[in-house]
């Protein structure tokens, strides 16, 4: 009986040592896409773009060295930061590539009215 007693504690001791131990991993889909996103993109060929795409591969690499020193919370905010400034990257990056566009149309626009005289 007192065996039983003995392994039934020792089974319950590491069943809550293992449901404590188990912290949820820090979720990094979000922010790395987004920073692959802006990479195909072309925001390293953007000045301001490459500049935010920069600072949210930082913020990524902080938030996970968050994680590991245990600031879950932390290390949530950060890859918050790190998405939206990859997003922010990702608008500039299509900004310049829209204002090149615009710039182009004008040109063939000036090009016709000039052969139209």
């Amino acid at each position: 009986m007192r065996q039983i007693l003995m392994i039934g504690s020792l089974v319950c001791l590491a069943v809550a040592a293992g449901c404590s131990s188990s912290n949820p991993p820090l979720r990094t889909e979000s922010s790395s896409s987004a920073i692959r996103a802006a990479e195909e993109v072309g925001a390293n060929e953007v000045p301001r773009a490459a500049l935010h795409l920069q600072i949210a591969k930082e913020e990524l690499d902080k938030a996970n060295k968050l994680a590991e020193m245990g600031e879950k919370d932390r290390a949530a905010s950060m890859l918050q930061r790190a998405e939206a400034d990859a997003e922010l990257a990702i608008l500039l990056s299509r900004e310049q590539a829209e204002r090149s566009e615009a710039v182009q149309a004008m040109e063939r626009v000036r090009q016709l009215q000039n052969a139209n005289r």
